[in-house]
C-alpha cells in the first residue's frame, strides 16, 4: 500500500469518527444557549443553523461512505472521491481523528448614549388687551360724480364700398391619354439542367460528372416580354386669372351732430360716532427652551460570524485505557475530576475536560476531548 492510499484511509477514518459524533454540532448550540449576551431570538436562529448543518453533515457522511465503498471496487473512483476537499479536514495525518463543530458567533456589549427627546421650545402666549371707546369715524369720504349729457345724432346718406375689385384664379385640370407599352417580364438568364451532354451540346458552358455518371448542363433561357397600359400626360394642369370689378352701395347712416359731454357734481363727506374696541397692548409670546433628553442604552455587536471548523480530538486510536487514566489523573490534579481514575471515558471525564477547556480559553465540547486540552495538560498521548 503506497503513501497516498495510507493517507486516504486515515482521512476516511477521521471523517467516519467525526460523523459518529452526531451531537458535536449540538454541543456548540448548547454553548451558544449558555451565553448571557445572546438573546432568545438569536439562540433560536443559531439552533436552526445547527440543525441545517447537521443535515448537511449527514449528507456528507453518506457521501463519505459511498466514497469508501467505491475505493475497494476501483482505484480511479477512490481518487475521484478525494476531489472534494470540503468533506475532509485540512492537512490530515494518519492515526489522528477530527470532529467538525459549529463555532458560534461572538458578540460584545456596547453602551452608548442615545437621544430620547430633541431639544425644543415651549411657547406661552400673552393675549392682547383691548378697551372700548367712542370715536368719530368717516362713514363715506367726500367724492364727486359725473353727470352725463347725451349726444345729439342725425342721418346722412353715403356710398360705401361693398366689395373691392379683385381677381380669381381658375384651375384648368391636366389632360391624360392611355398608351400601350411592351416591357420585359423575365430577363434572359442561365439555368442548370440534368441530362447527357449530347442533347444540349450547343448550350453547354460547363459540366460536372459525378460518380453516378450524371451531367449538369448550364443552358441559356431567353427573356420574356409582356404588354402594359399606362397613362401619359398630354397637357399639364394650369391656372387662369379672371378679374372681378368692385361693388358699391348707397346707405343711410346715423352720425353725431353734438357729442356727449359730462359735468362734475361734488358730494360732501359723511361722518358718524361709533363705539369701537381699541387695542391697548398687542399679544406677545414668551419662548421657553426645553433641553434635549438622553439615555444610556446597551446593545450587542457581532464580533465574528458563526463558522464550521475541524478540530482534532481523542478517538479510538489514542483513547486507550492508559491514556484515559493519564487524562483523568491530570484533570484530578487540576481539581476538575472528582471520580475515581478508571480509564473509562464517561460523562464525568468529558464534563471535567470541558470545564478545564473553558477555564483555559480552549476549544471545548460536551461529548469529545479536543487535543488542545491534552496538550495543555502536558500529556503525550
Amino acid at each position: 500500500m503506497n503513501n497516498q492510499t495510507t493517507k486516504m484511509l486515515a482521512v476516511l477514518a477521521g471523517a467516519a469518527i467525526a460523523s459518529g459524533c452526531s451531537t458535536m454540532a449540538a454541543d456548540s448550540s448548547s454553548e451558544l444557549a449558555g451565553s448571557d449576551s445572546v438573546s432568545k431570538v438569536e439562540f433560536e436562529a443559531a439552533q436552526s443553523r445547527v440543525n441545517q448543518l447537521e443535515s448537511e453533515l449527514a449528507v456528507r457522511d453518506r457521501e463519505l461512505a459511498d466514497a469508501e465503498a467505491a475505493r475497494f471496487s476501483s482505484r480511479t473512483s477512490a481518487d475521484t472521491s478525494m476531489g472534494d476537499a470540503s468533506l475532509f479536514p485540512p492537512n490530515p495525518k494518519a492515526g489522528e481523528c477530527y470532529a467538525r463543530v459549529l463555532i458560534p458567533a461572538k458578540y460584545r456589549s456596547i453602551s452608548e448614549q442615545v437621544l430620547t427627546r430633541d431639544a425644543a421650545e415651549r411657547i406661552e402666549i400673552v393675549p392682547a388687551r383691548y378697551e372700548t371707546v367712542e370715536e368719530t369715524v368717516l362713514v363715506r369720504e367726500a367724492a364727486t360724480k359725473l353727470e352725463v349729457i347725451p349726444a345729439v345724432y342725425g342721418e346722412v346718406q353715403d356710398q360705401v364700398l361693398v366689395r373691392p375689385a379683385s381677381t380669381k384664379i381658375a384651375q384648368v385640370p391636366a389632360e391624360y391619354e392611355t398608351v400601350t407599352e411592351q416591357v420585359i417580364d423575365k430577363p434572359a438568364h442561365t439555368a442548370w439542367k440534368k441530362g447527357p451532354a449530347a442533347t444540349q451540346a450547343s448550350n453547354v458552358l460547363s459540366q460536372t460528372t459525378t460518380d453516378t455518371g450524371e451531367i449538369m448542363c448550364l443552358i441559356e433561357v431567353p427573356a420574356t416580354y409582356k404588354k402594359i397600359q399606362k397613362r401619359v400626360l398630354v397637357s399639364p394642369a394650369r391656372s387662369e386669372e379672371i378679374a372681378i370689378p368692385a361693388e358699391y352701395k348707397t346707405v343711410t347712416k346715423t352720425v353725431v351732430k353734438t357729442p356727449a359731454s359730462t359735468r362734475e357734481i361734488t358730494i360732501p363727506a359723511q361722518y358718524d360716532t361709533v363705539t369701537v374696541t381699541k387695542l391697548v397692548t398687542p399679544a406677545k409670546e414668551n419662548r421657553i427652551a426645553i433641553p434635549a433628553a438622553y439615555e444610556t442604552v446597551s446593545r450587542n455587536d457581532k464580533v465574528s460570524d458563526e463558522r464550521m471548523e475541524w478540530r482534532r480530538v481523542m478517538c479510538e486510536t489514542n483513547m486507550t485505557q492508559s491514556n484515559v487514566m493519564a487524562l483523568q489523573s491530570a484533570l484530578a490534579d487540576k481539581g476538575y475530576y472528582k471520580a475515581g481514575v478508571d480509564g473509562i471515558i464517561g460523562a464525568q471525564t468529558l464534563s471535567a475536560a470541558r470545564a478545564f477547556a473553558i477555564d483555559n480559553n480552549l476549544p471545548a465540547g460536551s461529548n469529545y476531548v479536543p487535543i488542545e486540552v491534552v496538550k495543555k495538560l502536558n500529556l503525550d498521548l
